[in-house]
């Protein structure tokens, strides 16, 4: 990674949308996985705007919130408290603040667990919380430009770079692959030290993190759990198998990868679905939420790549997912995903739908070419959706958006970080 990235501050493209949910929406909630920026972000937010902050993560604050929650936030104007999850008392104490006194923008949360898996949360704030998605950095957010390739390509043609965007973007795809999102591990200056990172991140994830939202005391279960996840991230779950092979029972083995959900490190991609499509596969796959997290758990390095180019593919899906995820936090247009399988063993890495149930497949393709198999489970896709299809497009590391009739698209990684031009 390139060394004027260290020390950075990154600008984030979800602030726009904090400030507008502020302006209409008592409680404000930044969740996702720790260290992805969320203190940063509202630290700047509330250095700006005069808003107080509370740091759970300080202690003696912390033992406060336990022991008398409405005693902390007495007396306090708008405030900002953050990683909420150490501390679910308080959530009743805001609930009747904002009940008293409805006025939007009170209190701007920060979690680093799903809060909405709490049973306190569904009780006590619905209908008075908005909750924005906080992952690791996106590649746009790194070389800090404008991203809105999900509202474009629903509303456009496809994207193409600029003359000689790729060798001005700098980085190789394989670094961003192996480098991932986190703030603090892309500002490292080598693989090694990024991964270094890596492992200090999930042990404490693991000791600590886990520790506040369940009752698991030995954690050399989810530790292996968590490694056998990577090697087979992308995959359609059989979680029975899986458990089988760690000395798991099913049940346990699916309540960790839950706790893994809660905590952002994993998510479980539905398969697509429509009542008229009776021979489609019905079982989700997995997928971890950093392509450098994966990578560091998989022991993956550039020349580890070079020898056995096949763990690409499963690293670029990754990454692709994470970074489809990212867009739509902030874009204008509400989208939802699953994945694509019928019986013939078709397939599509990633269906996109918008709130009209339009459909856009996309296909994650690690290699520079593009041959005509690559493309049979996105006509199939086509077919099968007929006329809510909108474009099928393959993601693929060359510098040229070419299209293949009926819909298809072969269209560069790096219009997902260079503003481009939209082909005639």
């Amino acid at each position: 990674m390139d060394g004027n990235l260290r020390t950075m501050e990154f600008s984030r493209h979800l602030a726009r949308r904090m400030d507008e949910s502020l302006a209409d929406t008592r409680v404000v909630v930044i969740a996702g996985p720790r260290q992805s920026g969320k203190t940063t972000l509202v630290r700047a937010h509330c250095a700006a705007g005069g808003r107080a902050l509370i740091s759970l993560d300080d202690t003696t604050t912390l033992t406060a919130a336990r022991s008398d929650p409405t005693g902390l936030l007495a007396g306090r104007g708008p405030v900002a408290v953050d990683e909420i999850q150490r501390a679910p008392e308080l959530l009743l104490t805001i609930k009747k603040r904002v009940d008293d006194d409805p006025r939007p923008g009170q209190f701007l949360l920060t979690s680093s667990a799903n809060l909405m898996t709490l049973p306190v949360v569904a009780d006590s704030l619905a209908g008075r919380m908005e909750i924005l998605t906080l992952l690791p950095l996106a590649q746009s957010e790194l070389a800090d430009t404008p991203c809105r390739w999900l509202d474009a390509l629903f509303e456009e043609a496809p994207p193409r770079l600029p003359a000689r965007a790729e060798r001005l973007a700098g980085l190789s795809l394989l670094d961003r692959l192996l480098a991932g999102g986190y703030p603090e591990a892309v500002q490292r200056g080598s693989p090694r030290r990024r991964q270094d990172w890596m492992a200090a991140y999930l042990e404490a994830t693991l000791t600590r993190d886990v520790r506040e939202i369940a009752q698991v005391n030995k954690t050399e279960g989810l530790a292996r759990l968590l490694r056998a996840l990577a090697a087979v991230s992308g995959q359609l779950c059989n979680f029975s198998q899986l458990a089988g092979a760690l000395g798991l029972d099913q049940k346990t083995a699916q309540r960790y990868v839950g706790l893994f959900e809660q905590l952002y490190l994993v998510r479980t991609l539905e398969p697509y679905s429509a009542n008229h499509l009776s021979r489609l596969v019905k079982t989700p796959k997995l997928h971890f939420l950093d392509s450098g997290l994966l990578a560091a758990l998989g022991g993956l390095t550039p020349a580890r790549l070079e020898r056995a180019p096949t763990a690409r593919g499963p690293l670029a899906e990754t990454f692709v997912y994470s970074e489809m995820l990212k867009i739509a936090s902030w874009s204008e247009g509400r989208y939802r995903f699953s994945h694509y399988r019928d019986k013939d063993q078709r397939e599509v890495d990633l269906v996109v739908e918008n709130e009209a149930s339009d459909v856009v497949g996309v296909e994650v393709k690690a290699g520079a070419s593009i041959v005509p198999a690559d493309l049979s489970g996105l006509r199939r896709l086509a077919e099968a959706t007929a006329d809510k299809f909108r474009a099928g497009v393959i993601l693929y590391d060359g510098v040229e958006t070419v299209s293949f009739g009926g819909g298809l698209w072969a269209v560069p990684f790096a219009t997902l970080w260079t503003p481009g031009e939209q082909p005639g």
